[in-house]
């Protein structure tokens, strides 16, 4: 059986045609993350629990570039 995912952008993310964002969705083995641009590349695929520690350190500002 296959299974289709269904991507989301992000809220924060442009308009409908803004290029520059990361979609979600969830998958078999957890949460895939990928680039808008890049619709039919791997996705990164992480657990449930990863994927609310990635959230937090983003929120914390952890993951900012100086």
């Amino acid at each position: 059986m296959h299974m289709t995912s269904v991507w989301r952008k992000s809220s924060y993310s442009g308009g409908a045609t803004d290029e520059a964002c990361v979609e979600l969705a969830a998958l078999p083995q957890g949460i895939g993350v990928r680039d808008s641009k890049n619709p039919h590349g791997e996705p990164l695929s992480m657990t449930g629990d990863a994927f609310g520690q990635l959230l937090r350190r983003i929120k914390e500002g952890a993951l900012d570039q100086a």
